[in-house]
């Protein structure tokens, strides 16, 4: 939780009560469902919660934004993008069922109202959205096929609509066919601990 708090001093006591929620509630649920890797659980904060937390630092989400987790596994980014920012509206999809109900649950224990989950493939998902989030899901030339129908056309933030996703390594390759229409931002340009070093965000305009 140091952390999180070191890098996001603004939070509110709410927002804090509900990051601390988040160990136990991820240590229970990964007891019986593996959702994160079960040595990794330790690393909970640091590998997991503020990993999606760079997406916060990369842009700061409007009210009323629309955004959906495309597969959001056990609820990352969205649920910790969805504590950040209470008054926007995250859609959390996932095509394994058991995954996509720990993220439910957890959204439900700490009182997200603005998060909502679907037992769904990608590409059944009809809905406009501002954003597609998601974090290293599959390659990125992919992700925009699938995604490209769920960006609205109606603008509400200083970045224009797209995809932002979680990567890490050389992006170069998987970019190379949105060069005119991409950024590739480096993680430890927003948190100085050793495991970013290699991290990106990186940010597709559709």
């Amino acid at each position: 939780m140091e952390s999180i708090i070191k890098y996001f001093p603004q939070l509110s006591e709410r927002q804090k009560e509900q990051f601390e929620a988040l160990y136990d509630l991820y240590y229970d649920w990964n007891s019986k469902i593996n959702v994160i890797s079960r040595k990794d659980i330790e690393n909970l904060y640091l590998h997991h919660v503020l990993h999606s937390l760079a997406i916060a630092k990369y842009i700061t989400f409007k009210p009323g934004t629309t955004i959906m987790d495309m597969g959001c596994g056990g609820g990352f980014p969205g649920i910790p993008l969805a504590i950040m920012f209470p008054e926007v509206q995250f859609h959390l999809v996932d095509s394994i069922g058991k995954k996509v109900r720990v993220a439910g649950e957890i959204a439900k224990a700490i009182g997200l109202a603005n998060v909502r989950t679907s037992h769904s493939r990608a590409e059944e998902i009809k809905e406009k959205y501002s954003f597609v989030v998601s974090r290293a899901v599959m390659q990125l030339p992919d992700l925009v096929k699938i995604c490209r129908k769920n960006i609205s056309k109606t603008q509400e933030n200083v970045l224009p609509n797209g995809i932002i996703c979680l990567k890490g390594g050389d992006m170069t390759a998987e970019t190379q066919p949105f060069k005119n229409s991409s950024e590739i931002v480096d993680v430890s340009t927003f948190f100085a601990e050793e495991y970013f070093k290699d991290k990106k965000v990186v940010y597709v305009q559709i």
